[in-house]
Parts: C-alpha cells; sequence; structure tokens
C-alpha cells in the first residue's frame, strides 16, 4: 500500500467514525477502480466501484443535457438505506452506504470534506507519478475547497427535446 493509499483508507475510515450510519465507504477512480475502501464485505467493493462508474456516465450525462454544470454528487434512497457518491478532485469518486436513519444533511456536510481531502490526495499522487519529460500541471494559488468536475469520457449526443403537451378542447 503506497502512503496515498493509506492516507486516502485513514480519510475513510475517519469518515466513519464522524457519522456512525455509514456502514460502507470506498473511494474509486472514475473508471471504477478501487483506490480504498472501509467495507464490511471486501467482495462488494469492486462491484460497488464497477457501478459507481457507470452511474457516474449517467450523472455527467444528465448534468450535461440539463445545464446544471459539472458533475458533484450523487444520492440514491432504497427501501434499506442511501448510497451517496461524490467528485473527488478530477479522477476519482468518493461512495458511501449510509442507514436509512442516517441525517442526509451530516452525511452530505461530512462527504463534502472528506471528498476535497480524497480529491487532494489522489490528485497529489498523480501529479507527483507523472514522467518528468511530460508537461505538468500549474499548481493552483489557493487549496480549493470543492472538487473539479470529471471529464466526461466520451462524447454523448444531445437528448431529444421533451414532447409537449396540447390540452384537447372539449
Amino acid at each position: 500500500m503506497t502512503a496515498a493509499e493509506a492516507e486516502v483508507l485513514g480519510e475513510l475510515r475517519r469518515l466513519r467514525a464522524r457519522v456512525p450510519q455509514v456502514t460502507g465507504a470506498l473511494a474509486a477512480s472514475a473508471d471504477g477502480l478501487v483506490l480504498a475502501r472501509d467495507t464490511a464485505d471486501p467482495n462488494a467493493a469492486e462491484g460497488v466501484a464497477a457501478l459507481t462508474a457507470a452511474a457516474l456516465g449517467v450523472a455527467l450525462r444528465l448534468t450535461d443535457a440539463t445545464g446544471q454544470g459539472g458533475f458533484r454528487e450523487l444520492l440514491v434512497r432504497g427501501e434499506h438505506g442511501y448510497v451517496a457518491t461524490y467528485a473527488a478532485g478530477g479522477s476519482a469518486v468518493l461512495t458511501l452506504l449510509a442507514e436509512p436513519r442516517v441525517n442526509v444533511g451530516r452525511l452530505h456536510l461530512e462527504a463534502r470534506r472528506s471528498s476535497a481531502r480524497i480529491g487532494e490526495l489522489v490528485d497529489g499522487a498523480l501529479h507527483r507519478r507523472t514522467p518528468r519529460s511530460e508537461p505538468r500541471p500549474a499548481p493552483t494559488t489557493a487549496p480549493t475547497t470543492t472538487a473539479a468536475p470529471l471529464p466526461v469520457r466520451q462524447a454523448v449526443p444531445p437528448l431529444p427535446p421533451l414532447p409537449t403537451h396540447e390540452p384537447k378542447e372539449v
């Protein structure tokens, strides 16, 4: 385990300690590779990361098609709890599983903080791994607290316009 992976895992554990109703946490690349996990079922992490990548693709398309800007977060509520995904820098996502009784406002507050920290760690590790022959991006002048939008992996055709409803005369 690299130092960056250990720090990401530490951040996942601290997040779960701050929000006890979070039952699982994982950081994954935007294409679905697990970077770190703190889950009860280690085998489920790979599947959740892959599904997160698929959901991310839909979320990116949806925010783009509706003019809502770059992806920030996605919240799904099921009968047995929540699945929440947050952008974590330019190349990673944070996905959380939570009990149905979780305070969603608190979940968002803590997860947004953790996703910003994880984004810094992952983007910093990627920056350090860039070969010296490749140009490196200019450093930011001030630390950011919001995650950068994730890039769209492929061009997506625009959605057709919604049909309009014309009332019939009686």
